[in-house]
């Protein structure tokens, strides 16, 4: 026999001869510590925030100009929805391009573009091939500074948007969100979800130009540019043409409005004929910047994200109530929520909603296994740095660090505070924003079938489905 043949005779049988226990998992290896590109930062003159960020792994360039404070809590009482309209409706148009110019422009590059509003924000994202990256710049900058909201894009929003409104409304699960916010933040701004019929009506072109005016100015503003990038020297001289001379405006103070405290509400939304419920439970919560932001955010992984969570596990799987129930972590600036979401059928709703209570307790009573604890933050870990492989996901958190407020070295330090959280670290945040004392309870469905259930719980409030 050969030497290399018999050496491989041996390998395979020292193989063979060891022990495996196939009863456990594979130990997952550790996970290297997200490495942010290298960054350079500056700001114009004007205050535009500029951050361009080198990634040379694809030819392309992506952009994001986004700003901080313009999202829909400062949308004026009796115009909700004028951020997420200003948003929208910005490359429909500027004072040198029309809509179907701007279409073709960024065809010609391969390139896309659009914006969005958040609860905090707007931001316009774009992309293209790295050779095209002033063409995308000059479009950005275009969007951004001139855009005029024409009457007639104007008109078919308004019109879309009606119609967008009147199909959710028809949904019980966008009904308990929308009472569910109202209970939780009361008069603070986060409380609304959507625009009103009557609000989509005053939607006008010159209300959309005085949000632009007031709130997307450069010194309220923050320009990443994130790719192959030209020379850094000549980039910049690019970005100075295109934003240099963009006028600086006093952004207009916004008076404090404080989240209101969690306190223990039971409401009831009477929708006849539902055949099951619609159940939401949870509390006004923390932002990323909280100390026990890491131990909430593996809390809520645990107990109620992806298919082995004690939420799905035991309202599904066990005892077979709802075909999903999980739980949700909404972080803004200013303020966040925790909730637990689940539909039911009728007849189960009071058991269905101990079971819950009896798992948010027990979230808040006992500490979490060390088993378990390890797999969600490999879960957590693993997620998280692949939603940083690509070129948008990472402008995305870039984004979400400077509207957040956040320090720079937030999502390199991400996956290390999250693999250092203790089981007495995640049972405190739980106390706090978990445990079902002072919860919020909202339910949606027909309070002929499931009112006398809810009225155990407690005193109800019962309102008509709109």
């Amino acid at each position: 026999m050969r030497p290399a043949a018999l050496a491989l005779v041996v390998a395979v049988g020292i193989v063979a001869a060891q022990t495996v226990d196939r009863t456990k998992p594979p130990q997952t290896a550790p996970l290297p510590a997200f490495k942010l590109p290298p960054v350079y930062e500056t700001k114009l003159a004007n205050g535009l925030a500029v951050e361009l960020v080198e990634d040379a792994r694809f030819p392309l360039v992506t952009v994001r100009l986004a700003f901080l404070e313009a999202g829909s809590k400062v949308d004026p009482p009796d115009l909700a929805g004028l951020a997420d309209a200003a948003g929208t409706l910005l490359k429909e148009g500027t004072k040198t391009r029309p809509s179907k110019q701007i279409a073709e422009e960024l065809a010609q590059i391969g390139g896309s573009l659009r914006g969005d509003a958040t609860r905090d924000s707007i931001a316009i994202g774009a992309s293209a091939l790295s050779e095209h990256a002033g063409n995308l710049l000059e479009l950005v900058a275009d969007v951004g500074r001139n855009a005029i909201f024409p009457a007639d894009e104007v008109k078919l929003y308004r019109q879309n948007q009606k119609q967008r409104l009147a199909a959710r409304r028809a949904q019980a699960e966008f009904q308990a969100d929308e009472r569910f916010n109202a209970l939780l933040f009361g008069s603070h701004p986060y409380a609304r979800v959507s625009p009103t019929p009557e609000s989509i009506d005053k939607l006008s072109g010159e209300a959309l130009a005085k949000f632009r005016d007031t709130y997307l100015v450069p010194n309220n503003a923050v320009l990443i540019v994130l790719g192959k990038l030209p020379a850094r020297a000549g980039l910049l001289r690019q970005i100075e043409q295109r934003f240099g001379s963009w006028e600086r405006r006093p952004l207009p103070a916004r008076p404090a409005a404080k989240p209101p405290e969690s306190k223990t509400r039971i409401a009831l939304v009477d929708r006849p004929g539902s055949v099951q419920a619609d159940i939401r439970v949870g509390k006004v919560a923390l932002t990323r910047s909280d100390p026990d932001h890491f131990p909430m955010v593996v809390g809520n992984a645990m107990l109620g994200s992806g298919t082995s969570s004690r939420l799905f596990m035991n309202i599904r799987e066990k005892k077979g109530y709802a075909y999903q129930a999980n739980s949700l972590l909404m972080r803004y600036r200013e303020s966040g929520y925790f909730s637990v979401i689940t539909q039911v059928r009728n007849e189960v709703l009071g058991e269905a909603m101990d079971a819950v209570l009896a798992e948010l307790d027990h979230m808040a009573q006992v500490p979490a296994p060390a088993s378990e604890l390890s797999n969600i933050k490999n879960f957590l870990s693993g997620t998280f740095v692949m939603s940083l492989e690509s070129q948008s996901g990472l402008a995305d958190q870039l984004v979400l660090v400077k509207t957040m407020g956040l320090t720079n070295n937030y999502l390199e330090t991400y996956t290390t505070r999250v693999r250092s959280t203790e089981p007495d670290q995640v049972q405190k945040a739980a106390q706090r924003y978990i445990a079902p004392a002072d919860a919020t309870i909202v339910v949606v469905g027909d309070a002929s079938k499931i009112g006398e259930a809810l009225k155990k719980l407690g005193e109800v409030e019962v309102s008509k489905a709109q």
